[in-house]
């Protein structure tokens, strides 16, 4: 962050100087077409170079390369959309190295011409989201290390470093391969694939281990099957989460943003457990119920099954790791119902989260029991919880043929499995119930073996913010394992935020329109019918 915050104030001071100097230059320059200048001295022989894109209508003071290899007009146009001065790198080499030698020439030749074009020398991303991928994770990662021997003065005076990278899926595990070092210069990345492969993004869950373990803010956007052009939606938001854009927008309370039950048309309350028959009943716990919430216009007759955290020892359904997603829902047009479950902790030897589990999986066989009469379908639920929470989620979802309790009566013969999982930064991941999974050997910790991930495991969406000291790298080693299993999983981190990142979010990042990948993921599995 240090490093951040430096950069950021360079940048800045280099901006308003640049940009005071040449606002008629750039006022001329933006009535020309696409400029192409070659990347190497014509004695080099070598027909790669950098195509300079029209200045957008409204620059922010921000340059993107763009590889050619994707980086058509639709490349260009979004990102100048927003602001970008956009270059469009374009390699004649054919072999990799050469590839790097173009990319590394291609930086140093952009921030050279930083003055004149009218942008910041210290706000230069490079883009890539399929071929040119891995030459973008090269820039972003191992910058330090020269591809070539300088040809001219720009080689021996200008750095070769992005300051943010964009990147698809890329072939080759980074760890596995000598040419990324994660240098000192390592650049945030951002991180994007849709494909249904896990093995595709393996090299890019391994990259963002390496930046994790060098506290570099950085984002993992892995979701199968999502809509075209949403890689660019994720984009936008990291860029301006990481205030590339220009400066942070206040951050607002998601409470505020969604303050009343107006789309709510029905309400009732009921307890989890018949008089006298819950299971290990200790007298400083509260009593669990659930509640429903009916929309005034029902338009699906899935069902979604809310709860919140509080590391086990409270929890509250109307908080704002609840109330902002019931109230969205209904007014999607879909039935909720939110759980209390008993809290605080109970006593040992039961662990921490034994009566929570209990009173979820109760809670799954009366939605199930009821769903018909109320219109709904008792084969279409789905459970959602944040910290403890999104722990319990994991075992409500992954664990659901390992019994919790005793079976008290007929209802019990319900199976409480979901159809799908909402995992909003969960905690106790990791075997001893620990927060984090490096070892004090250098290893690193299993996932807990409560998470049975059995065979009605369902699809999940994973969701956690990059900086949250308690969620680690959870989120990613459930993906993983989930990939393992062929269950589709969407995965979400969000660079710069803590834990409980939803609770006050800047507009235009992806802590303020969490929901809405939330409800995308839901629509792609059929929920919204």
């Amino acid at each position: 962050m240090d490093r951040l915050r430096a950069t950021s104030i360079a940048a800045s001071l280099a901006a308003a100087l640049q940009v005071g100097a040449a606002t008629s230059a750039a006022t001329s320059e933006s009535a020309q077409e696409a400029e192409r200048q070659a990347l190497w001295p014509s004695a080099d022989g070598r027909a790669s170079y950098v195509e300079w894109e029209r200045t957008p209508d409204a620059p922010n003071g921000s340059c993107l390369i763009v590889l050619a290899e994707d980086g058509g007009e639709s490349f260009v146009g979004r990102f100048s959309s927003i602001g970008c001065r956009c270059v469009r790198l374009v390699c004649g080499a054919s072999r990799p190295e050469d590839a790097w030698k173009d990319g590394q020439r291609a930086v140093r030749l952009v921030r050279s011409q930083a003055a004149k074009r009218c942008f910041d020398p210290n706000r230069i991303g490079v883009v890539a989201m399929s071929g040119g991928a891995r030459l973008a994770a090269l820039l972003a990662t191992s910058s330090q290390t020269s591809a070539y021997e300088p040809v001219d003065e720009i080689d021996n005076g200008v750095p070769c470093n992005v300051n943010w990278a964009v990147v698809g899926a890329f072939d080759g595990p980074p760890d596995a391969s000598p040419a990324f070092q994660f240098d000192e210069k390592t650049a945030p990345m951002c991180m994007i694939h849709d494909g249904t492969d896990c093995r595709a993004s393996l090299p890019l869950t391994q990259t963002y281990r390496r930046l994790k373990r060098m506290k570099i803010p950085s984002e993992l956007h892995l979701c199968a099957g999502s809509p075209d052009g949403s890689w660019f939606d994720r984009a936008r938001e990291f860029m301006t989460q990481m205030a590339f854009l220009g400066p942070l927008a206040p951050p607002g309370k998601i409470t505020l943003r969604y303050p009343d039950d107006n789309a709510r048309g029905g309400y009732e309350k009921e307890p989890i457990w018949p008089d006298g028959k819950m299971p290990d009943a200790q007298t400083n716990q509260c009593t669990p119920y659930i509640e429903w919430h009916m929309p005034k216009t029902l338009k699906t007759k899935a069902v979604q099954i809310i709860y919140s955290g509080g590391a086990y020892n409270k929890n509250s359904p109307n908080g704002n790791e609840v109330a902002p997603f019931r109230r969205y829902l209904n007014a999607k047009g879909m039935a909720v119902v939110t759980m209390k479950y008993r809290t605080p902790r109970p006593a040992p030897p039961l662990e921490r989260h034994v009566t929570a589990w209990q009173d979820l999986q109760r809670a799954i066989r009366i939605v199930k029991s009821k769903a018909g009469a109320k219109g709904l379908d008792p084969d279409r639920i789905g459970i959602m919880g944040s910290s403890a929470g999104g722990h319990l989620s994991l075992l409500g979802a992954a664990s659901s043929r390992t019994p919790a309790y005793t079976p008290i009566d007929e209802l019990d013969a319900v199976p409480c499995n979901v159809q799908w999982a909402i995992v909003i930064y969960p905690g106790y991941l990791f075997a001893g119930f620990k927060m984090r999974p490096e070892a004090p050997d250098g290893g690193e910790v299993p996932l807990s073996p409560d998470l049975k991930f059995d065979s009605d495991t369902p699809p999940m969406i994973l969701m956690q913010g990059d900086s949250d000291v308690w969620s680690s790298v959870g989120c990613v080693k459930v993906w993983e394992r989930l990939g393992q299993m062929g269950v589709p999983c969407d995965l979400h981190t969000l660079a710069l935020r803590p834990h409980c990142f939803q609770n006050k979010a800047s507009p235009g990042t992806g802590s303020y329109t969490y929901l809405d990948r939330l409800w995308e993921f839901m629509v792609r599995i059929g929920a919204n019918k």
